[in-house]
């Protein structure tokens, strides 16, 4: 079975000769030509595409035969008339495409040898025996060192800094940052839990306050009792206070179940989002309402109980987070501090272009504007609502105007990252409150003419030379999407951004804020497909205990290990990958038979410690059970869309969508075959192996792992054979025994480590890594190596160089 199905293929005519420097390699990622290539007669030849679908394309493997090497510089001429004459007609002079004859461009990874053994048996389409053997290596030599390559490409034509608007998830960060005034947002503090206070009365004055305590999550039944025997049980009051901690941007449901009174109030002091004050007499029932909220915030919250003459009482605090189940919400989202209400806005903006792997705000559409102006007059008004408090005023002050003056030009300032000169004052702020006598509209004009302004809906765009305000710019929205905060402002002032020591250790600094560790979040979603992850489910009669609740326990795992890695003291990227522990609770230890110290005090599966998986060869997030159940069918495995994932994510190659849309159905194949076997009848033929061949091997090394993400060694009743050999980008042949064996590659393959800083690098600064110099990749490549693959440095590395635009 490791054995590649192409291996014995024959050529149909003379062996093309090796090229003439034979380990020459290209590492841009594997695509294809489609099949309606007028030069291919047979199927496709590897091309570069946007990262979409499971590639099924054409490209035959050989071992060319030695032949006597021609000169380089004469083969690449003659390579140039060969494809002048023969090529350019139908895929233009720089591979480019012709309309109506080939449009797709000629870009691709394939070494000399393996394009030009497609050269050889397939081009021209109409006469494919007029360029074989030299003449075929000519062409590809030709083609691989002007326009096949990335590294061709970039040199012909520079990739440049794209013009960008805010995407949606920056626009909502710097809207909440500028309308909620917000300055550097520390991690939560204080203890897991809610202040909780006790009082012996239905109202809630100080002399009737019994006990002061901090609760770890709100879930008690009193009963027909009280909560203390200090308390009487015919009335009490319980107010408890505190943040709740969002860790991803989304609709927040959350529920209160009470038979009593309850108010609750979520980022609002004075609405409550849940109101059921009337009280059902001590008959239990649920009131539930939704809230938008911001990943990697904290949010005033607020529960306020009593009972009064009730036949019982009892009290729950639950929320349903974005893709997750219903939960009482657990003591770790939960502190006992105090935080004072955010702006947060609710105008839904279209979705982001994400077609290169990473959202950019590149289209404005009038949808986009409609949405931008909605939620700019919305900003406005909370604003206008809450004036006195920014301004540092009262109502009935005397110089009341003049300060609120004061802070629309900080707010102007802020909202476009620099001091305002004369005009931008006048314009902005001067001449909205010399139209009205009315400050409220005058604070509601001055507000929508600054966030429909350029200068704040394109943020990392300088106007005119860098500067000191653009690299703090730079900062602030690679690792918090959102705008400098004082500090950065401040050394901005001072001139002191425009050396990188000086900038570095701002990053370093800034790197603390709690809005980081949001952004690396969405990072890691990203890298590992997470999204997939959001509504999986599985059949219930084959693993009736895999349940929405332990999907959201496995998802946390993988948090708690992504975090220990990235922020912890051994912030190591071949860990992510190589490390052989995994966080569980009760619930996955039982589910996935892992030995898990008892804790008789933890329900709800809270309790999450680190155990050491050597009884299985575990590896990292390569094969952590969320990564792999999200990455199968319902009820097996599936070696494609794992193999997939693997060569795109975690070795950094690009697959192009099929030429053939071919769909696996289990039941058309006889039931006794292996998944193995089964994917490699489906894509045995000559026009799948072209990408397959590197898929199917990356795919299959995790056969050991079921539909679940559980460990085996056998599939019906037959020993699963997980061994294969892998194809690199380099062109060398790697076996891999199992999950281990491709974890170590992905470990330690330049090209994967590559791949993962071009991932983060898009992920940070949202531009590519060639964008800021054709040398950047290795230059970071070159430091990450030297700091022992230390992912923290990495980011700190990214930011320093996008921020100096050099």
């Amino acid at each position: 079975m490791g054995k590649s199905p192409t291996a014995n293929i024959q050529l149909t005519q003379r062996n093309p000769p090796q090229a003439s420097h034979a380990h020459r390699t290209v590492s841009s990622p594997i695509q294809t030509i489609p099949t309606t290539s007028p030069m291919l007669k047979s199927p496709s030849v590897p091309l570069r595409s946007p990262q979409r679908g499971i590639a099924l394309a054409i490209c035959l493997l050989f071992t060319a035969a030695t032949s006597v090497a021609e000169d380089p510089a004469a083969l690449a001429k003659r390579g140039k008339q060969l494809y002048v004459a023969q090529c350019a007609s139908c895929h233009g002079d720089q591979g480019q495409g012709v309309n109506d004859r080939y449009e797709e461009p000629l870009f691709g990874d394939l070494a000399a040898e393996d394009l030009a053994r497609v050269i050889h048996e397939t081009m021209p389409s109409e006469k494919p025996e007029a360029c074989v053997d030299q003449d075929a290596l000519a062409v590809a030599e030709y083609m691989i060192g002007q326009f096949y390559t990335a590294e061709a490409r970039a040199k012909n034509q520079p990739p440049r800094i794209t013009l960008s608007r805010l995407t949606v998830e920056q626009y909502d960060n710097v809207l909440s940052d500028l309308v909620s005034h917000n300055d550097r947002i520390q991690l939560p503090k204080g203890k897991p839990g809610l202040k909780a206070q006790y009082y012996n009365a239905r109202n809630t004055k100080a002399d009737k306050l019994v006990i002061e305590r901090v609760d770890p999550k709100i879930k008690f039944d009193f009963g027909q009792g009280s909560p203390d025997e200090k308390i009487g049980n015919e009335e009490f009051s319980i107010n408890w206070s505190g943040l709740v901690i969002a860790d991803e941007t989304g609709d927040y449901e959350f529920t209160v179940a009470t038979g009593n009174g309850v108010k609750l109030y979520v980022n609002d002091d004075r609405k409550p989002l849940i109101d059921g004050w009337v009280s059902s007499g001590g008959e239990r029932r649920e009131l539930t309402e939704s809230i938008h909220l911001l990943g990697g915030r904290s949010y005033r919250l607020k529960l306020n109980f009593f009972k009064h003459r009730d036949k019982s009482a009892s009290v729950e605090l639950m929320w349903k987070p974005p893709h997750r189940p219903r939960q009482v919400i657990p003591s770790r989202s939960l502190r006992d501090q105090y935080t004072r209400p955010l702006f947060v806005s609710t105008t839904p903006l279209p979705p982001d272009d994400a077609s290169f792997g990473f959202p950019r705000g590149t289209a404005v559409s009038k949808s986009w504007d409609e949405a931008t102006t909605a939620a700019a007059v919305d900003a406005a008004a909370a604003i206008v609502d809450q004036i006195d408090r920014l301004a540092k005023t009262k109502p009935d002050a005397a110089d009341r105007r003049e300060k609120i003056i004061k802070y629309c030009n900080q707010f102007v300032e802020r909202a476009f990252r620099r001091p305002l000169d004369d005009e931008q004052r006048k314009f902005f702020v001067e001449s909205q409150f010399a139209a009205t006598d009315e400050i409220g509209e005058a604070v509601k004009r001055c507000v929508i003419l600054t966030l429909k302004s350029p200068r704040f809906l394109y943020p990392t765009t300088p106007f005119g030379e860098v500067d000191s305000y653009d690299v703090a710019s730079q900062i602030s929205f690679a690792l918090w999407d959102s705008i400098p905060d004082q500090r950065l402002m401040k050394v901005a002032k001072d001139g002191q951004l425009m050396k990188p020591d000086a900038v570095r250790k701002e990053v370093v600094a800034a790197v603390g804020d709690a809005r980081t560790r949001a952004k690396l979040r969405g990072f890691f979603r990203r890298w590992l497909s997470l999204e997939r992850a959001e509504e999986m489910s599985k059949d219930s009669e084959q693993y009736p205990q895999f349940s929405p609740e332990l999907v959201a326990d496995l998802r946390l795992s993988l948090d708690l290990f992504l975090e220990e890695v990235f922020w912890g003291d051994a912030p190591d990227y071949r860990r992510l990958l190589l490390s052989d522990t995994m966080y569980v609770n009760q619930r996955i230890a039982d589910f996935y038979k892992i030995p898990h110290p008892a804790d008789k005090d933890a329900d709800d599966g809270e309790r999450f410690v680190s155990v050491s998986l050597k009884g299985e060869p575990r590896a990292g997030v390569v094969t952590h059970p969320l990564v792999l159940a999200a990455l199968a069918y319902h009820n097996d495995t599936s070696p494609i869309h794992r193999g997939v994932f693997v060569t795109r994510n975690l070795l950094g190659r690009v697959l192009n969508p099929p030429p053939i849309a071919t769909v696996f159905e289990a039941a058309a194949f006889d039931p006794h075959l292996t998944m193995r076997e089964k994917v490699s009848e489906l894509t045995k033929s000559s026009q799948c192996q072209g990408c397959h061949h590197v898929i199917n091997p990356l795919g299959f090394s995790l056969e050991n792992y079921d539909a679940v993400g559980q460990y085996r060694t056998t599939e019906k009743a037959r020993k699963i054979e997980a061994a294969s050999d892998y194809k690199s980008v380099s062109g060398k042949v790697i076996r891999l025994e199992g999950a281990r064996d491709l974890a170590l590659h992905a470990a330690e393959s330049e090209a994967a480590q590559k791949g993962f800083i071009r991932q983060l690098f898009e992920h940070l600064i949202k531009q590519p890594p060639a964008a800021y110099g054709a040398d950047t990749l290795d230059r970071l490549h070159a430091s990450f190596v030297e700091n022992n693959f230390n992912v923290r440095e990495l980011m700190v590395d990214i930011v320093t160089i996008a921020a100096m635009h050099r």
